[in-house]
């Protein structure tokens, strides 16, 4: 029997040839495709000792972490026997000034900040304000999104409020406005530099 040899296809060779030129092989050279995902944690390495221990009255601030809004645990001291819109103000103090202070040393490292600018009062309502109204020595129109959010989720979440468990805050600034509601949402707390915190104005009673 002769066995017949199957004729050379040099097409076939040509083409191979082309396909293992243009194929995606290893290089020595790194090629720049852009920065790597952020893997921030957003939570501190290790509990930050000094904020646990000291004392006063448990609470949770909102600090930037990303591109969202991650709440860190803090404490606001509160004198004793304060009456109800004495204390509202006092944690709110107390929560601005956790807010403007640079984070921890941990909080840092794991990828916190804050937008938050030094310097701003808060008071009680004014005559014709509801009487949860928190009035900012800035308007909150006037704060980034990023802070404003900060404040809203801060707040909402805090004795500073009526703690009617509604995720809103009443917050007006140091002109005579009508004071507004804003509502600390999911939306805000995802992506406070995309969704300002809803508002709505209200009156007293």
């Amino acid at each position: 029997m002769t066995v017949r040899r199957l004729p050379a296809l040099p097409g076939l060779v040509v083409l191979a040839a082309l396909l293992a030129g243009c194929g995606i092989r290893a290089t020595e050279v790194p090629t720049d495709y852009g920065p790597a995902p952020s893997r921030v944690r957003c939570s501190p390495a290790e509990p930050d000792v000094s904020t646990q221990a000291a004392p006063g009255v448990p609470v949770r601030v909102f600090l930037l972490c990303g591109s969202s809004l991650a709440a860190v645990d803090r404490t606001v001291r509160v004198p004793d026997g304060a009456a109800d819109s004495e204390r509202r103000v006092l944690v709110a103090e107390g929560l601005l000034d956790q807010l403007t202070a640079p984070p921890s040393a941990a909080e840092n490292e794991a990828g916190y900040t804050t937008d938050v600018g030094r310097g701003i009062t808060v008071a009680g309502p004014r005559s014709g304000d509801p009487e949860d109204t928190l009035r900012l020595g800035v308007e909150p129109g006037d704060l980034t999104s990023y802070a404003l959010a900060q404040v809203v989720c801060t707040f909402s979440d805090s004795a500073a409020t009526e703690g009617d468990g509604d995720d809103s805050v009443v917050l007006a600034g140091p002109a005579d406005r009508p004071a507004r509601r804003y509502v600390c949402t999911d939306e805000v707390r995802a992506r406070p530099g995309s969704n300002e915190p809803p508002s709505s104005e209200v009156t007293d009673g």
